[in-house]
């Protein structure tokens, strides 16, 4: 962790990169779906005060990594954790790893469910509430409530059993494209057929979603997500390579850091910052 934020300092208040001329095709960037509205904000940012097209997609990161160790011609990586960027690293896939944000754990909840952050742990243990989860090892979404089931039994013995037995992994599993209609968590929640869902408190909206109730996880519970980016060097091309890494150093510095945090995100360096974000 202290390497990642060391690094990403470095990056971000390095000297800036020569100016270029744009590269094409688009730059290509692959990244976790919760980064979708603050990321899409940031690159949008950039291409208007650089120049540089960049092209978007996002899903469950552990998907887009596969799809990159598959082949997929990428530039920059940005996922929900930092394992998954380690591991192209350490196949020789891309570049050193930085630490590009951080984030904690919310439970988002229907209203009838009552969700406060005092008895949070009640409502999950109640056998009556539904509780659903993103896709471990498809996406960190996934591993992060895992972790929190986890933890729970250090304030409740027993609460990882039943937790874990009652949990439904109902998204995450696969790359969905956006529905054609904005749909409300509320609505979400109900098609999927759950009261509660585990994920971040971030959101890819800067307006709150009144539909339900968003609550942060107490601190005996909380965990702390680390997203990790890192550039592609599967490309064989220096200037892409240039391009994206004058790319990262965009999205490193204060002006981009500072884009996150009406997502509810937190910036990537951060006295004190904690992170069980290296995870599977």
């Amino acid at each position: 962790m202290k390497r990642l934020l060391i690094l990403a300092a470095a990056l971000a208040s390095g000297p800036a990169l020569a100016d270029r001329a744009p590269v094409a095709p688009p730059l290509v960037v692959y990244a976790a779906g919760s980064t979708t509205g603050a990321l899409g904000a940031m690159l949008k940012r950039y291409s208007e005060e650089s120049g540089q097209p960049v092209d978007l997609r996002t899903g469950p990161a552990g998907l887009m990594r596969e799809r990159i160790e598959a082949g997929d011609k990428v530039d920059l990586f940005v996922s929900a954790n930092t394992a998954h960027p380690e591991r192209l690293h350490a196949s020789g896939k891309a570049g050193p790893v930085a630490l590009f944000a951080r984030n904690r754990l919310c439970v988002t909840a229907q209203h009838e469910v009552g969700l406060t952050a005092a008895n949070l742990l009640d409502r999950l243990l109640d056998p009556k509430v539904r509780i659903g989860t993103s896709t471990p090892g498809a996406d960190p979404g996934g591993d992060y409530a895992q972790l929190l089931f986890e933890k729970a039994d250090t304030v409740r013995p027993g609460a990882t059993a039943a937790l874990k037995g009652k949990a439904r992994q109902v998204v995450g599993g696969r790359i969905e494209t956006a529905p054609a209609a904005p749909v409300s968590a509320r609505e979400a929640m109900a098609g999927r057929g759950v009261d509660v869902s585990i994920g971040y408190c971030s959101s890819r909206s800067t307006v709150p979603d009144t539909s339900v109730d968003k609550v942060e996880v107490p601190p005996e519970l909380a965990i702390h997500p680390a997203y990790g980016t890192a550039i592609l060097t599967t490309s064989g091309d220096p200037a892409r390579e240039a391009a994206a890494g004058q790319l990262a150093m965009f999205l490193l510095s204060p002006a981009a850091q500072a884009m996150l945090t009406p997502y509810g995100f937190l910036p990537a360096v951060a006295p004190d910052a904690a992170s069980e974000g290296t995870g599977e």
